[in-house]
């Protein structure tokens, strides 16, 4: 079940949280005004989390914001936070399923809420950004028709030992 996230059941946002195997990275491709893109598998995978962001208020208050979260027996499994973007598309800032329940399709259930919302926003798609070391995100993705729309190469210069490149992901309607 998806439900709309409120003032009640605010905490369960960060429950989904958790870590994920960095197993390959893509290698995208331009040319010819078109994005494509290799997969390279690491010969030593490893594991990685995001640092847990704080929820404010216009998250619930604000109509342009929005977060939903999936439920299974009463319990956050997992969560898509998005909000209208300044150039017509909702903008996908997270979306996180937990570990044991990754592979059952409730990414794709969350993207298709997602799609709900943007359109009753008048938003003309969806959009997002990952790593191009989150290979499962990336594959994820493309399954469920997104395309590349740009990369860049100097975003998280500062974080990143790995040099990351931030891989832009869009999916019009």
């Amino acid at each position: 079940m998806i439900k709309k996230m409120t003032h009640s059941n605010r905490a369960d946002y960060y429950k989904s949280n958790e870590s994920f195997l960095v197993s390959g990275r893509i290698i995208p491709r331009y040319e010819k005004d078109v994005w494509t893109y290799t997969e390279e598998v690491f010969t030593e995978p490893y594991m990685k989390q995001y640092e847990q962001e704080d929820i404010d208020d216009s998250y619930m208050e604000d109509a342009e914001k929005a977060v939903f979260l999936f439920y299974a027996d009463d319990r956050c499994i997992g969560r898509i936070k998005l909000r209208s973007n300044w150039n017509g598309f909702a903008l996908i800032e997270d979306i996180g399923v937990s570990g044991s329940w990754r592979q059952q399709g409730i990414g794709t259930q969350l993207l298709e809420k997602a799609v709900e919302w943007a359109k009753q926003h008048h938003q003309i798609g969806l959009m997002l950004e990952t790593q191009d070391v989150n290979l499962s995100a990336c594959r994820f993705y493309a399954r469920n028709n997104f395309i590349i729309g740009g990369v860049d190469t100097m975003l998280y210069s500062k974080f990143s030992t790995a040099h990351e490149k931030a891989v832009f992901w869009y999916r019009k309607f």
